[in-house]
């Protein structure tokens, strides 16, 4: 199906890149919403604003088919009193900028996905953690994640169906972690970290685009959805099928205590690698959604060209 118009909002990032280009070919138009100013290319075009107050941006909403908001500061840093402010302000501030500009509008977007985090989830070792019978945690991350997806839903909208999009960690090799990882492996450390016995929810890149593309062709789904591969495995099984994919038959493990101080050393917290993550995609396989890259060693295979 031909879509009229998709806007990204903070679409300028590495999975925004993603989105743009994938929907390129689907749509007459795609509108990135960014800080800076960025040259046409196709039919991609960039509008500026900054996320905090309304602007001659907020027409491009105007019968939009899909609106997707990727705001908010990279959690991949130390949580001082500074990066948690900005952490949630990131998030919240242009949520409920969207809510109030759709609020206003006449003919909003068909469908609003705000994409949000499956670290929403607790600590799961024992079973996974679908939309429906899934238990929230806590923690920081996780009071980040409850207030994101509350200024998500606290807007009336009712002429826009909306979808908070509970995101796994999208491999890629362009941006985001998996580049992080593919250089720990190149560097002989790509070894299990910590235990490795935590649980990995993950999703390759063309997966991320391709189920947003499947969830607005099928409006009646709304609510929360868990975006991760339907196969989710450990942390040791992780790193090692990244080794056997890009040829490296050996790997430094990292225990916790070393993680601690490479953590403070590279300003992040030792909770994004160490914790369990298990997070089921029960919506996406309900419906029908077919996974390009179910599987750990499928993904890997297209990463490191050996499909």
């Amino acid at each position: 199906m031909k879509h009229r118009k998709i806007v990204l909002a903070g679409g300028n990032g590495y999975l925004g890149s993603v989105l743009a280009k994938y929907f390129s070919s689907k749509a007459d138009e795609v509108i990135i919403l960014a800080r800076k100013a960025q040259a046409k290319t196709n039919n991609i075009k960039t509008l500026v604003w900054d996320g905090k107050n309304m602007g001659e941006w907020a027409y491009s909403l105007q019968g939009a088919d899909l609106l997707v908001n990727l705001c908010g500061k990279n959690v991949n840093c130390r949580y001082t009193e500074k990066n948690k402010k900005e952490i949630f302000d990131s998030r919240l501030i242009p949520t409920r900028l969207l809510g109030r500009a759709i609020g206003e509008m006449e003919n909003p977007p068909k469908l609003w996905i705000n994409i949000t985090s499956a670290t929403i989830y607790r600590h799961a070792e024992d079973h996974p953690q679908d939309e429906f019978t899934g238990e929230i945690g806590e923690g920081f991350s996780i009071e980040v994640c409850k207030a994101w997806e509350n200024s998500f839903f606290e807007t009336d909208t009712p002429d826009t169906r909306k979808i908070a999009l509970r995101m796994g960690i999208v491999l890629g090799l362009k941006d985001g972690a998996f580049p992080r990882l593919l250089n720990l492996v190149k560097l002989g450390m790509g070894g299990k970290q910590g235990d490795g016995e935590q649980y990995m929810s993950w999703i390759h890149e063309e997966d991320a685009a391709g189920s947003i593309g499947w969830l607005l062709d099928h409006p009646e789904i709304e609510g929360i959805v868990n975006c991760t591969a339907p196969e989710v495995i450990k942390n040791h099984v992780f790193m090692r099928s990244i080794r056997k994919a890009f040829g490296r038959t050996f790997g430094l493990p990292a225990p916790a205590w070393l993680l601690a101080i490479g953590a403070k050393i590279i300003g992040t917290e030792t909770e994004l690698i160490l914790k369990s993550r298990w997070v089921k995609p029960a919506v996406l396989l309900h419906s029908g959604f077919d996974f390009k890259y179910g599987k750990i060693d499928e993904a890997m295979a297209a990463l490191s060209g050996k499909q």
